[in-house]
């Protein structure tokens, strides 16, 4: 079937030139970077070079990028590595701090925190999914270890004022974290502007590979995180294991293009999602979730009315698109971001994400305005397909 591909945000094809970069380590580079002989030490020289670029896409230091399997393990690492830290060497600070419209990987390791003895505080979203900073301010004290609020929106690519939220967790003495895999290559991440203590990205969102990303720790915080991965002692101690060097060579190949033509590639895509929303606006209970709220240009989240996802995605087979969040579709219950917005589980349950990418073309976007006005127009107005 020829499919229109409206799911970037789940994940995206590897850049032709992503591949060039990374085929000399599949192939004649293939050398373990921890070995001391000369082959070892090329593979090395490359995962150098890697790591500066990395560091720089998002102004950080050379030493403070580590190295990962992917976002989630990166997310695990500083908070599972936080909470293993403090449980060792206590300094009082038992609450972590974040929000229910964070992916299942944050939420996740936070609830495993709570498991450990810690008390966490969940912070209000507003109906645009937007973090209420007066009740940051009212619920943050001086008993936070670590407040994490994710970047962008992985469901409705709303954009978080997190300069304003580390400012305020650093005001307290807690460190901030963010899960930036939304955002990285997207929009500009700057960790020293933005006040951001921890950091994880992947790859595979970027047009890289799966199996590789990266957590940004500060230099003064690295101390604090107790790694979850011993033996080699690779990435300095905090994540130990063979270096992935093709796939670290992808992630840097591919942030460095989504880097450098960040701008004309986001003002593309968001003229595609323009474009859409404005079309399946004029339909009959459609809502566009977060249309008030400061959101990244690729992301679309389209409630439509209390029609089941499910049986919108059956009438539209050929629009690759996902129920929420692609790592939660084989889960029954409403989508946690869309409930901590206020929508009601029958509505969380009609919601669909549609996102745009660097691939998508005019006709795709035609073909899927056509397809999503047929599927509501055979659900809303079913008399008229009889």
């Amino acid at each position: 079937m020829d499919i229109v591909y409206v799911d970037y945000a789940a994940t995206t094809p590897l850049d032709p030139e992503v591949l060039e970069a990374m085929k000399p380590y599949l192939t004649t580079v293939y050398y373990n970077a921890a070995s001391s002989h000369y082959g070892g030490q090329m593979a090395q020289a490359a995962i150098l070079t890697a790591r500066a670029q990395v560091a720089q896409h998002v102004g950080a230091g050379f030493d403070e990028v580590v190295f990962t399997s992917g976002a989630t393990e990166a997310i695990n690492i500083a908070i599972q590595g936080l909470v293993g830290g403090e449980l060792r060497t206590p300094t009082g600070r038992r609450t972590i701090v974040s929000v229910r419209s964070e992916h299942a990987a944050v939420r996740d390791a936070v609830q495993r925190a709570e498991e450990d003895g810690f008390t966490v505080i969940w912070l209000p979203v507003d109906a645009d999914g937007r973090v209420v900073l007066s009740e940051a301010e009212r619920l943050i004290d001086d008993t936070v270890l670590l407040v994490s609020v994710m970047l962008v929106n992985n469901e409705t690519g709303v954009i978080q004022d997190v300069a304003a939220l580390s400012e305020l967790a650093h005001r307290h003495g807690a460190l901030f974290m963010t899960d930036a895999t939304q955002a990285y290559g997207k929009i500009p991440i700057d960790v020293q502007k933005m006040g951001i203590d921890l950091m994880a990205f992947s790859g595979h969102k970027i047009y890289g590979p799966k199996g590789i990303g990266a957590l940004y720790v500060r230099r003064s915080a690295a101390p604090l995180v107790r790694p979850l991965l011993v033996g080699g002692g690779q990435e300095s101690g905090m994540r130990s294991g063979t270096h992935n060097v093709p796939g670290i060579m992808g992630l840097a190949a591919a942030g460095t293009k989504a880097i450098r033509q960040m701008d004309a590639e986001m003002e593309r895509i968001s003229a595609h999602r323009a474009r859409f929303e404005a079309a399946i606006a004029q339909l009959p209970d459609v809502t566009i979730n977060a249309a008030g709220a400061r959101r990244i240009g690729s992301i679309s989240s389209v409630t439509i009315g209390t029609i089941p996802a499910e049986l919108l995605l059956i009438d539209m087979p050929e629009i690759a698109c996902s129920k929420g969040s692609a790592c939660s579709t084989s889960k029954p219950a409403p989508s946690p971001v869309m409930v901590a917005m206020g929508r009601t589980p029958d509505q969380a349950h009609a919601t669909v994400r549609f996102s745009f990418g660097r691939d998508t073309t005019e006709a795709e976007v035609d073909r899927l305005i056509h397809a999503v006005t047929a599927a509501v127009t055979k659900h809303v107005h079913p008399h008229e397909h009889n």
